[in-house]
């Protein structure tokens, strides 16, 4: 009797190991959830995710857009914190917390001198106008719209010597500004600038106070580019154009020292590195 009772404990053991892994294996779909990541997680970068469809995905408290095929864009700021958190729900309403690493930057200290002082040192009725350059500016950014352009890819505005990069902290004329958040491309004045990906404009503004004629487009998605110290626009505000049409001419309006473009990106609210995007979303 003694021998059997252990072979059918036995029995029931190897019964119950397997009845618990299949069981396992039937839910194991609905606890993974699948997430695809492709771009740079890095200070300034951005990063083109993708889950299955009907899955979504939220980001400090705000749900993500995707498209139809579950993609969606997530960018970082300058200073953003060693690790972040992206939650991914399921069809079946499950939730798995994703935490990704963030690599951190060291940038540069550029001291800038022969700019405008008034531009160092606005007086009190160029504040008002900067709020309210400021107050155009955040407008034209805050869109997220369902726009797909910027599966398309991206390309360089123009080609010409970097002499600004992203991240870089700015002395002028030996008073500290805030950091460059663009690439700056020299370039004599008129240079054409291309639209780097197909987008629509949301500001086409010939003398803002910092950055002079100004240009907007929007990518979708939250993901948008700016063009600063423009001589000339050639779009208007609701224009659609597609990536490599002549939108500007180079120029030095503005804060600016001399010709050149300084081309920057946004994803929604975190500015973010053009560079990172040329490698993110490479044109075909």
């Amino acid at each position: 009797m003694g021998k059997k009772t252990v072979s059918i404990t036995s029995y029931l053991h190897v019964v119950g190991v397997l009845l618990a892994l299949w069981f396992a294996s039937c839910w194991q779909p609905l606890m993974a959830q699948p997430l695809s990541l492709q771009g740079s997680l890095v200070q300034g970068g951005l990063v083109m995710g993708k889950v299955p469809p009907g899955y979504s995905v939220s980001y400090q408290g705000v749900q993500l857009k995707l498209t139809a095929e579950g993609q969606f864009l997530l960018g970082f700021g300058r200073d953003a914190p060693a690790q972040v958190a992206l939650i991914v729900t399921d069809n079946q309403s499950q939730q798995q917390t994703h935490k990704l690493s963030i690599d951190q930057r060291v940038y540069n200290i550029q001291r800038i001198e022969g700019v405008p002082q008034k531009t160092v040192t606005p007086s009190q009725g160029d504040l008002q106008r900067i709020r309210d350059d400021a107050s155009l500016v955040r407008a034209a950014r805050k869109q997220v719209t369902g726009n797909t352009d910027f599966l398309q890819g991206f390309i360089q505005p123009l080609s010409g010597p970097v002499t600004g990069v992203y991240g870089s902290q700015r002395i002028y004329n030996g008073k500290p500004g805030r950091p460059h958040y663009g690439i700056d491309y020299a370039a004599p004045r008129g240079t054409p600038v291309i639209a780097p990906a197909a987008g629509l404009v949301t500001l086409a503004h010939k003398d803002l106070f910092y950055s002079g004629g100004t240009l907007i487009m929007d990518h979708g998605h939250g993901l948008s580019s700016t063009f600063l110290h423009l001589s000339e626009l050639l779009v208007s505000e609701g224009q659609s154009v597609q990536r490599g049409e002549i939108i500007a001419k180079v120029g030095s309006t503005g804060r600016s020292t001399g010709p050149h473009l300084d081309w920057r990106m946004n994803w929604q609210s975190q500015r973010i590195d053009p560079q990172m995007v040329l490698q993110t979303l490479p044109a075909e």
